[in-house]
């Protein structure tokens, strides 16, 4: 994995697809996933982003982004399971607190939900040059001030990660305890939050420092450091994608 991106390098089948078919998938992943109800279906869903990342080498990268969100995934299993309005048969009882079958298929549908977001996302950051996307969304027309917007995005949290190591990296080579307990870790980390702030605004003021000598606010035509790509399939794919979403909707709307 690039330090500046979440980009993982593999020869696999989903790297050399077309970013915008990426893109598509991820949209109609996630539309499907709440346009069904079925827990299966949904569970289909999620296992098909799976296959996809499985395909793409990248399953063990997304891993830790998933565990990321288990706070949340926690706070949807008790809100749901304990006060969902729907909720009527009882499925264990601790005391005063009642835990019910209806709060507890919702927050698995949900779970599945926020899981299969985060993987299908995870087809597209993880598998998908940031450059290479841009740069597909500049020769579909998309304005240069807009691509660097979304490249900004793509790179904010992999660059304060990596400065936020080696301003740890320097405190701990002046003596400054880092690791340890939990306690121990929470007491270094908010004296390490003012250098990296102040770093990331830095690198941003000189970034648009460069950008305005290079003339990026001039309204001449750009021009491309790599030439346009073609890619297989890629017409069959975002047709087949579209087909897919449409036959659900119609679907859902029939039902």
């Amino acid at each position: 994995m690039d330090a500046m991106t979440l980009y993982v390098p593999r020869n696999s089948p989903i790297h050399r697809l077309d970013p915008l078919t990426k893109m598509l998938y991820v949209v109609v992943s996630i539309a499907a996933a709440y346009i069904l109800d079925n827990l299966w279906e949904v569970g289909a869903v999620m296992l098909t982003s799976f296959g996809i990342l499985l395909l793409g080498k990248v399953f063990r990268n997304i891993m830790p982004v998933i565990a990321l969100s288990f706070l949340l995934i926690l706070s949807i299993v008790i809100v749901q399971g304990f006060f969902n309005p729907a909720n009527e048969t009882l499925l264990y009882e601790l005391g005063p607190i009642k835990f019910y079958k209806e709060g507890l298929v919702i927050a698995f549908r949900l779970t599945m939900r926020v899981i299969n977001m985060v993987s299908a996302f995870g087809v597209l950051v993880l598998t998908t040059s940031p450059t290479e996307l841009v740069e597909r969304l500049q020769q579909k027309g998309m304005s240069p001030k807009i691509g660097y917007v979304i490249l900004s995005v793509l790179q904010i949290i992999p660059q304060l990660r990596a400065t936020y190591g080696k301003i740890q990296d320097a405190q701990r080579s002046r003596g400054m305890e880092t690791e340890g307990s939990l306690f121990v870790r929470i007491k270094a980390f908010f004296p390490l939050l003012g250098p990296v702030i102040l770093n990331a605004l830095n690198d941003t003021r000189e970034r648009a420092i460069a950008l305005d000598v290079r003339g990026f606010d001039r309204d001449t035509p750009k021009t491309y450091l790599n030439e346009a790509k073609s890619y297989r399939y890629s017409a069959l794919l975002n047709i087949l994608l579209l087909v897919i979403l449409a036959g659900l909707i119609v679907w859902r709307l029939m039902g």
